[in-house]
């Protein structure tokens, strides 16, 4: 058995005795604050009884039906106490003012015996308040918290019983009652206050001033924030995943949190995404990361205005360094090599009268290497000199590597036999 549990048995094995104790004192007195406040212990068996069993579900974990644990079972076990002190309060202002209006005339005999019991149920409902504070601050539990306001609420009305008592032992009948309505009265209030508050919590209501503090804290997150191509698609990848969700199940409320896995890959797009937010930089490519033992080597390329003096681009790619080591602790060194931007440039299309020998050469070439015909060729002027763009059509199983390599060994030939083409674009494809 758990000590939640153990303390809420502790209660329920209380509050059968103070219900026997309360009842059979006020009955033989005919004490309406004594059996009022046996009425309040019957609740207080009930409630230690929801408690005995609320806290048993609440420390269930997280399950199919219950992906958020069982953790509101104790709200709701506290929501059942306080519907019942509600209805034992309304029983009692009924019975007490019946007899302040003199509907009924019962003789309360206030005997020293019937003093002593109140007495003992004093110190009683103060042990059990104490103990349940402590309880609610050990383990965080609703539960106890309303069980220690249920005891504390027994504390004063059986303060106010014994108060009434001592009244009528000096000759004043009605103070019993008028005891009995005290009683009644705390009772409403902590009844009131509790399921107010456990309500919250089982509607999700917002606290108040949260948005205020959560705009507070995040007014102090440093600024800038860059988002790079990796965050688009991670978000693009996050809207897919709620739609799917959404549009399987409509009622749903989808959260989608994303993170970077961790693979080998990852540095790589951790420091891209560093570079790409330092100011200025146009491009980043051909990352590669080299795992030396103490660390990781970690080169780029870096794309910046060409018009840049070379004093001022140096500054970026420091920047960019400093940036990546930031952003990636397990670097140990950082090489940029910078290029200038390729400003866009004007071409024209020759006649294919004038790159016939070219065409030739080219596909030449590429039936060599490939065994095939090259699925597209075209030439286009520059001012830089002629640039040829060609697809070679592959296998579909062929690896990306040796695809990559195969189109490099063509454009190294066609570099070597034609001098004049200044540029090779070389796109492959699966063969269908």
């Amino acid at each position: 058995m758990t000590p939640q549990r153990r303390t809420a048995l502790i209660s329920v094995l209380v509050a059968i005795a103070l219900i026997g104790l309360k009842l059979g004192t006020g009955l033989a007195t005919h004490s309406l604050g004594l059996i009022s406040e046996a009425a309040h212990s019957g609740t207080d068996l009930i409630a230690a009884l929801l408690t005995f069993f609320a806290v048993g579900v609440a420390a269930r974990p997280a399950d199919t039906g219950h992906q958020y644990g069982h953790g509101k079972a104790e709200h709701l076990s506290a929501l059942a106490e306080g519907a019942i002190l509600v209805i034992a309060s309304l029983f009692i202002v009924w019975r007490a003012i019946a007899r302040l209006a003199g509907t009924t005339h019962p003789h309360v005999s206030a005997t020293w015996w019937a003093l002593l019991v109140i007495v003992v149920v004093i110190g009683l409902d103060l042990a059990r308040t104490i103990a349940s504070v402590r309880a609610a601050r050990r383990y965080s539990s609703a539960a106890f918290a309303s069980n220690a306001l249920h005891f504390a609420s027994d504390l004063g009305g059986s303060t106010a019983v014994l108060v009434g008592l001592l009244l009528v032992r000096a000759g004043y009948q009605e103070a019993d009652s008028v005891a009995a309505l005290f009683v009644a009265c705390i009772v409403l209030a902590v009844a009131v206050r509790l399921m107010r508050r456990n309500i919250d919590v089982l509607m999700d209501r917002v606290p108040a001033d949260a948005e205020e503090a959560a705009r507070r804290a995040i007014a102090f997150v440093e600024p800038p924030v860059s988002y790079d191509a990796a965050v688009g698609q991670g978000h693009a990848a996050a809207d897919a995943i709620e739609r799917a969700v959404q549009t399987a199940l409509p009622e749903a409320d989808v959260v989608v949190h994303v993170e970077p896995l961790e693979s080998d890959a990852d540095i790589r797009e951790r420091a891209r995404a560093a570079a790409i937010g330092v100011p200025q930089v146009r491009e980043v490519h051909n990352v590669s990361a080299v795992n030396v033992g103490s660390g990781t080597e970690l080169s780029l390329h870096l794309k910046l205005p060409g018009g840049l003096p070379l004093e001022q681009a140096h500054e970026i790619a420091e920047q960019v360094e400093r940036a990546i080591r930031e952003a990636v602790p397990e670097v140990t060194g950082v090489a940029t090599h910078l290029e200038p931007l390729s400003e866009g440039a004007a071409g024209t299309r020759p006649r294919a009268a004038d790159v016939a020998t070219d065409r030739d050469l080219v596909a030449r070439i590429v039936r060599k290497e490939t065994g095939f015909e090259p699925e597209e060729l075209r030439f286009v002027h520059t001012d830089d000199g002629l640039v040829a763009y060609l697809t070679l059509s592959l296998g579909g199983e062929t690896e990306l590597a040796a695809a990559h390599e195969q189109a490099s060994r063509i454009e190294e030939a066609i570099r070597r036999e034609r001098p004049e083409i200044v540029d090779v674009v070389v796109h492959t494809e699966p063969r269908e």
